[in-house]
């Protein structure tokens, strides 16, 4: 340690909002080189090293082979597939000396389908996978949380090729059991969830999510079954249809200043006869919608008054096209849109699409907005009264909500994504027309999977979950070190001693952390707790009595060895025997 590049720090960065953040920087294993953007040192680099290790075994024993493209690319690939445009301001754009786009890669699914039929034309050669480990870039609006939302990060991206659906799903369950094994090595806490495909395209989806309480994902899980997804992909049961026949007709009532839920159902309790809840009332929640190349198109959702719209949930419902909510100009220019009073007649009024909640079902009846200031519409039922042009699932899934399998309640946790696996079918084999000779002669279309893992991110992830109030806990198998040995005796002796049993441990296949600065014991420990070695040897007081003390970083028990048999005792303590 006393030639090792690092420095620790006492403080936390003022920049980190996250423990992984704060810890990360602290021990030395990366600084920040821009927002987003991070340098990784020498124990940073061993721990990632160590994690793309276990990765790269585990896609080569499923038959996957490592390529390396460019992370420099021309921009007619993604404007074949429209992701030139649908990735909007995230993508790294910039333009070469000739004038020519080009863009930082985000993702690689255009330029794998490009070399794959360049090289391979007949059913004979599949299936393939191919995969690389390489940096993707990504212009986050607001980069945060250190390595866990950059602007830079390193992916392990593979992508499987076959001739047909079974061999897709082959190739899929494939990946989703080698994830497992890699993140059961790592000693990630995780789940995996069903999710959505969102501009990636394709069918089915899962995420892995590491649990954190500082993910940004949000996930739900039955109380009763193995359902579990990302909110996003919750899919809400719908209601049976309710008779129409014998329901009272709709009446406009003057309800005063209520523009909100809770002024109207306050309107509605004292006014109507029986009890009225949020649940009973329709909000009607006014967005615009751009796809890509086209132009904004007002739409009205509507949703039970007890929920409010996710807007993660829109956004991947609407994906790739952008949703923003409606403005103060958007108002003026449609007067049919009367904030605070909206319905759905007065969305449609004014040319916009009317979308409803799959609770929002023929026969269902609702309080709502009649479109005229100070007015709301009693006993407005759906499938006589409004017709709406369409289902979209984007109201808040809440704890106690029933589970989509019929089996529990769901419960709701945080996450954060670590990987994500991807049946594309042939979204990319269509755009580029990859076709090779079947059995029979006749041109046959290839079916792709996309298979997405957090390396970089995964170092974060570690180090979120393993900590604790004095510094990291790294897991055995990605630790930057296996030993990290102390010397907190200035006796000659002891000196001596400390070094031989480096070079022992060293001889015997331990890669040993050696702290021989002359620092005070009381610095040592603390670095020691701070860098999270999975074992702490100290050569202390105990070596005139022909003892060590070997301290567990996980557990925090300590014992004592004889220096006579320490390389076998620091051996097995590093096994966690």
């Amino acid at each position: 340690m006393s030639s090792l590049f690092l420095r620790t720090l006492r403080d936390d960065p003022a920049d980190a909002e996250v423990p992984s953040h704060k810890l990360l920087v602290r021990a030395g294993y990366i600084r920040r080189t821009a927002p987003g953007i991070y340098s990784w040192l020498p124990l940073g680099l061993r721990v990632f090293r160590n994690i793309e290790n276990v990765v790269r075994e585990e896609m080569d024993a499923i038959g996957a082979q490592e390529i390396l493209l460019p992370a420099l690319l021309p921009r007619e690939p993604y404007e074949t597939t429209g992701r030139w445009t649908e990735y909007g301001d995230a993508l790294f754009r910039l333009k070469d000396r000739k004038g020519a786009d080009m863009l930082l890669g985000p993702t690689h699914e255009e330029l794998f389908t490009q070399l794959v039929k360049g090289e391979y034309s007949s059913y004979k050669d599949l299936p393939v996978v191919l995969y690389q480990i390489q940096t993707k870039y990504r212009d986050e609006e607001r980069p945060r949380a250190g390595l866990l939302r950059g602007r830079e990060f390193v992916m392990k991206d593979s992508y499987s090729f076959d001739v047909d659906d079974a061999g897709l799903q082959a190739s899929y369950d494939a990946h989703r059991a080698a994830y497992q094994r890699i993140f059961d090595r790592l000693g990630v806490d995780y789940v995996i969830v069903a999710a959505t495909s969102g501009a990636m395209g394709g069918s089915a989806s899962e995420e892995f999510l590491a649990r954190c309480e500082v993910g940004e994902d949000t996930f739900v899980q039955s109380t009763e079954s193995g359902y579990a997804a990302n909110v996003e992909a919750v899919v809400t049961p719908a209601p049976e249809a309710r008779p129409i026949d014998g329901l009272p007709e709709a009446a406009v009532y003057e309800t005063g200043d209520t523009p909100t839920i809770d002024t109207l159902v306050e309107w509605a309790n004292r006014t109507l006869d029986g009890e009225y809840t949020a649940a009973d009332t329709l909000k009607n929640v006014l967005v615009k919608i751009r796809k890509p190349g086209g132009d904004w198109e007002v739409t009205g959702i509507g949703v039970p008054g007890d929920r409010e719209v996710d807007f993660k949930r829109l956004e991947a419902a609407v994906e790739p096209a952008e949703v923003v909510i409606l403005e103060e100009a958007d108002f003026a220019a449609n007067p049919a849109l009367v904030r605070g009073y909206i319905g759905p007649k007065g969305v449609q009024a004014a040319g916009g699409r009317y979308l409803v909640d799959p609770r929002v079902v023929t026969g269902t009846s609702w309080i709502t907005g009649a479109d005229t200031v100070g007015d709301h519409v009693v006993g407005l039922v759906a499938g006589r009264d409004f017709t709406p042009d369409g289902v979209i699932d984007v109201a808040s899934v809440r704890d106690g909500d029933p589970s989509p399998d019929g089996k529990g309640v769901l419960e709701s946790a945080r996450g954060i994504e670590i990987g994500h696996i991807f049946q594309l079918g042939r979204k990319y084999a269509d755009a580029f027309g990859l076709d090779v000779l079947g059995e029979n002669g006749k041109p046959v279309r290839v079916t792709m999977g996309s298979y997405g893992l957090g390396v970089s991110r995964m170092v974060a992830v570690l180090a979120e979950q393993c900590h604790d109030d004095k510094g990291l806990r790294w897991p055995r198998e990605i630790a930057p070190f296996d030993v990290h040995l102390v010397i907190a005796n200035k006796d000659e002796a002891a000196v001596a001693g400390a070094q031989q049993l480096a070079a022992d441990l060293d001889a015997a296949g331990l890669q040993v952390l050696f702290d021989d600065r002359k620092a005070s014991p009381g610095v040592k420990f603390k670095d020691a707790e701070l860098l999270g070695m999975p074992t702490v040897v100290v050569v202390g007081r105990g070596w005139a009595d022909g003892t060590i003390e070997i301290r567990d970083r996980f557990s925090g028990e300590a014992a004592t060895a004889p220096i006579d048999g320490a390389v076998e005792a620091v051996l097995a303590a590093s096994r966690g025997q």
